[in-house]
């Protein structure tokens, strides 16, 4: 992992009074051209949830190996797919989860250019219901994509080890959805989606516990084994209905080993880019943190301790310590076991917090990745910029280079 220094960042953002959220351009640069190295040319869709801000979306968008996005709901792909001063994000906008908004499927179907744009997911016939009593005379065939259960159940549903997501296991169910789609005119499938979050979204290197990184490396091997056979028995009994336009699959923690799937022909990952806390213990890859927030010590409350102002930003999912953000610099700093990340203040101890004056930043990263834009209007972004000197890059320094807003700052927020 970068040991990019402290002293760049409080250099870079001198200006800014924190709270405050960056995100450094070069770390995100490396980790998006990381990421397209490990897919092997299989396009990378972006996962907007993992974003949360149009500008960086576009960057990403615009970087070799990525195309279409993948929205977590349809009013966010309403919007992503609305013409802006830069013109429209994408025309291939998939959204990862089932929507129930009536009203938001009735705006996708009234116009054509989203309707051709956007991709609703479906598991159950009763989603073809709401879509077409929502829409029953769009202005083009509203398309879907068949979103089916990934998780490894090797004693059966009795012992399930994966997301609880889509009722849709063997090939056969979702040949059966495939069918109930095309008896509805105003439907067109258009893709496979099977997300394996046991195996892309959970680190197989904790660090500390090698007997349990073994565990989950040989649970995880077993599983992808499975998923592979299984997602291509799958996408063939569907072909055999009707073709699709794409088979998604993947993320973050698994494109090099999804993208061997020959059925595959896209992965969905976003997380990576930023480099979040729970994506620091992957065997496969090392990522560098380019998502990043700080934070003002204000207090100093006794040898070995800084406090500082807010920081309680845990993230979503089981409760427990992983979920909490990490302090990131200067290194060595650790949370109080009976206060941990506050609302208000976070007392930190460490030997680094002797090092520490009132006034000084403490630089945190969250735990997930666009989860952190919910608490942050903006984010500045940090690059290195050449001097004015006779030789630029002995002078170059790290700037804000520009202050875009996330979803928040927008006034957008989804969920």
């Amino acid at each position: 992992m970068s040991r990019t220094t402290r002293d760049h960042y409080d250099t870079a953002t001198a200006h800014l009074e924190p709270p405050f959220a960056v995100v450094d351009l070069a770390a995100f640069r490396a980790n998006a051209a990381d990421l397209a190295r490990r897919a092997s040319g299989t396009p990378i869709r972006v996962a907007s949830k993992s974003l949360r801000c149009r500008h960086l979306i576009r960057a990403a968008l615009d970087l070799p190996g990525y195309a279409g996005i993948m929205a977590f709901t349809l009013p966010e792909a309403l919007w992503l797919a609305t013409d802006d001063t830069h013109g429209p994000l994408s025309d291939d906008i998939l959204v990862a989860y089932p929507t129930a908004d009536t009203g938001a499927i009735a705006r996708l179907a009234a116009d054509e250019h989203t309707a051709r744009t956007i991709t609703l997911m479906v598991d159950d016939t009763a989603h073809l219901d709401l879509i077409t009593a929502a829409a029953p005379d769009p202005a083009h065939p509203i398309k879907v994509c068949i979103d089916v259960d990934t998780s490894w159940q090797p004693l059966g549903p009795r012992l399930r080890i994966g997301a609880h997501r889509s009722p849709l296991r063997t090939p056969a169910q979702a040949a059966a959805l495939a069918r109930a789609i095309t008896h509805r005119p105003n439907l067109r499938l258009d893709g496979i989606m099977a997300y394996e979050a046991q195996i892309a979204g959970v680190a197989d290197a904790p660090p500390g516990h090698p007997l349990h990184g073994r565990a989950l490396r040989w649970i995880q091997a077993r599983s992808r084994t499975e998923l592979a056979r299984r997602r291509a028995a799958i996408v063939r009994a569907v072909r055999a209905v009707a073709d699709v336009r794409f088979v998604n699959g993947g993320g973050t923690g698994s494109a090099h080993t999804t993208c061997r799937e020959r059925a595959v022909t896209e992965i969905g990952a976003g997380s990576g880019l930023y480099q979040p806390a729970l994506f620091d213990d992957f065997s496969a890859f090392t990522g560098r943190p380019a998502a990043l927030f700080a934070l003002p010590v204000v207090r100093r409350p006794g040898p070995g301790w800084a406090t500082a102002l807010g920081g309680g930003y845990p993230a979503s999912g089981p409760a427990g310590p992983a979920a909490l953000p990490r302090p990131h610099l200067p290194r060595g700093l650790h949370y109080s076991p009976t206060e941990g990340p506050g609302e208000t203040q976070t007392p930190l101890r460490g030997a680094a917090a002797d090092h520490l004056a009132i006034g000084d930043r403490v630089w945190m990263r969250h735990a997930k990745a666009g989860e952190l834009c919910e608490r942050f209007a903006e984010l500045h972004l940090i690059d290195t910029v050449p001097g004015d000197g006779a030789d630029g890059a002995a002078d170059a320094a790290p700037r804000v280079v520009a202050t875009v807003p996330t979803y928040r700052g927008e006034g957008r927020t989804f969920l």
